[in-house]
């Protein structure tokens, strides 16, 4: 028999985490938007998520899901140093998307890193749509 109420405490913890990331997502987005960024897509963010990219420090190929995971509620372990990485889906880590100015430093750290480059507006919109999704 299900327990009702410990469902309905599951089901605001979960919806509470995910109103928690809003503002600083919102936030970021809308800066996207002017950039020039549109239409943010969660499958698009899963794509790139997932995609290869050739890193040159390590002399291999790399993807976000390399250190983070391609499942966003797991912990990750970071392929070079070994260090663990807390979920990056809000459903399972209450910190994550909450800080607009931590989202930025990690896009402009991460994408440097996997990709070689800054991501673009339209990726970093996409990403956390895909991430937020979670």
């Amino acid at each position: 028999m299900m327990n009702w109420g410990v469902v309905t405490v599951l089901l605001l913890i979960v919806a509470g985490s995910a109103m928690a990331t809003e503002p600083a997502v919102n936030e970021r987005q809308a800066s996207y938007r002017e950039a020039g960024a549109s239409n943010f897509d969660a499958a698009r963010g899963e794509g790139m998520w997932n995609q290869q990219q050739m890193q040159q420090e390590m002399r291999q190929s790399v993807s976000c899901a390399s250190c983070h995971s391609a499942n966003l509620r797991t912990v990750g372990k970071h392929i070079r140093t070994g260090k663990l990485i807390d979920p990056m889906a809000p459903s399972m880590n209450a910190e994550r998307l909450t800080d607009a100015a931590k989202i930025e430093k990690w896009f402009r750290r991460n994408c440097k890193w996997t990709w070689g480059r800054e991501c673009t507006a339209q990726e970093k919109g996409d990403f956390l749509q895909f991430i937020q999704s979670r």
